[in-house]
């Protein structure tokens, strides 16, 4: 079983047993986090879809750590203006192993339904008349008729001279 939660303004997709590096969260490490913004729960075929949210459903993790990334450089800099600015920038996170997925009063994804019953479904009842192709002379009256459009000649501006 596996879900597809949101925290930390991204998603994450996990199964029992995974160990995630989320945004960070503020909670002590040892202890347990809820997530309530499932977005979906399946298990092989049979998938849940929330819209946009499944209602009931949460998943459950244990906080193993908190840290923070490998530095990272940043730099600003701007050709030929003498603009140069280094920095350096280190991202905090929250190692979280995932205990539980709960599905409650979650609802099942709609299957797909073929398109072939319900085509051989419907009466053969109402049928379009077809559209018979254009003929060749009315063709040709049409492109006779379009002409390309005349270019504007700009008008000619004369400088006025000036007086000594």
């Amino acid at each position: 079983m596996y879900a597809v939660f949101r925290t930390g303004g991204k998603q994450y997709r996990a199964a029992k047993g995974d160990v995630l590096r989320l945004e960070k969260i503020e909670a002590d490490e040892g202890t347990t986090v809820q997530f309530d913004d499932v977005l979906l729960i399946g298990e092989g075929a049979d998938i849940k879809v929330g819209n946009p949210i499944l209602g009931g459903s949460s998943v459950s993790g244990k906080v193993l750590r908190q840290g923070k990334t490998k530095k990272v450089p940043v730099v600003k800099f701007k050709r030929r203006q003498n603009y140069l600015r280094q920095g350096s920038h280190r991202q905090f996170f929250t190692e979280v192993e995932i205990t539980a997925i709960s599905a409650s009063g979650a609802k099942k994804a709609a299957p797909k339904k073929d398109d072939s019953d319900a085509v051989a479904a419907k009466p053969a009842a109402k049928k379009k008349a077809a559209k018979k192709p254009a003929t060749k002379k009315a063709a040709a009256k049409k492109t006779a008729t379009k002409k390309p459009a005349a270019k504007k000649k700009a008008a000619k501006k004369t400088a006025a001279k000036k007086k000594d």
